[in-house]
């Protein structure tokens, strides 16, 4: 198992060959933002419990959303036309990723792994303009959203939760439309689940989600707040011809 340095000059990951079966390939060293954005350069991402030290993968099958492939269900379009939800970008991050961390009956003891240390490091993240969060709305309320980090054409998405049937759903369609539209080329969906394998969602081999990540690492990167800059998206649903 590959040790990473505690050093703040040594960044260093060993290669992602070198990752296990299940995709682990390192242990150690931080979550400073330096770290951070240097792993996911690399397609490479950190995931551990509190009672772990920082692990760090890159498992092979990659599960990605590529944009243009996008399925929305009939029946989720039909929610987003009846305009139940209000979606924003980047206006409270904190408050997504902690209902993000918030208890839940699949993990042991209710805990997920976004533990205090991950909050922290994101936030930071965040204000320096490279995370991102995406809220859905009813009636002022925040019912759902999801968050994660932005590098040039990539979008590495991390966690979603959702108070409200749909809200976290409206939020990921909404966003999608959105990095479409800046010609994002790629999303990291890290594993496959049922859920995002409904969006579109499919597995590659590792080898080829480097090549896409490099090719969407040359793309302008946009970094700092963002906003719904679309006047189709700055309402609070899409139309039928959006979808």
């Amino acid at each position: 198992m590959f040790v990473l340095s505690a050093s703040a000059q040594d960044l260093r990951f060993p290669p992602v060959e070198q990752a296990s079966p299940e995709g682990l390939l390192a242990v150690g060293g931080d979550l400073r933002p330096e770290r951070l954005l240097e792993a996911y350069r690399h397609g490479i991402f950190p995931w551990y419990n509190d009672d772990q030290p920082i692990l760090w993968w890159s498992p092979d099958p990659r599960a990605v959303l590529f944009p243009e492939k996008l399925h929305v269900s009939r029946s989720l379009q039909r929610t987003i036309r009846r305009g139940l939800f209000t979606v924003t970008l980047d206006t409270c991050f904190r408050e997504v990723i902690t209902q993000c961390a918030g208890l839940r009956p699949q993990y042991p003891e209710g805990r997920t792994w976004i533990t205090p240390a991950m909050i922290k490091a994101y936030t930071k993240l965040h204000e320096l303009g490279y995370a991102h969060s995406v809220e859905t709305w009813a009636d002022d309320q925040l019912v759902g959203g999801l968050y994660g980090v932005a590098l040039c054409g990539a979008f590495f998405a991390e966690s979603m939760f959702t108070l409200a049937d749909d809200a976290s759903k409206v939020a990921l369609v909404l966003l999608v439309h959105q990095l479409r539209t800046w010609k994002f080329h790629i999303i990291d969906c890290q594993q496959s689940s049922p859920h995002v394998m409904r969006f579109g969602a499919e597995e590659i081999p590792r080898r080829r989600f480097l090549e896409h990540l490099h090719t969407a690492l040359a793309a302008p990167d946009r970094r700092g707040r963002w906003q719904f800059d679309i006047p189709r998206l700055q309402r609070p649903f899409l139309t039928k011809e959006d979808l």
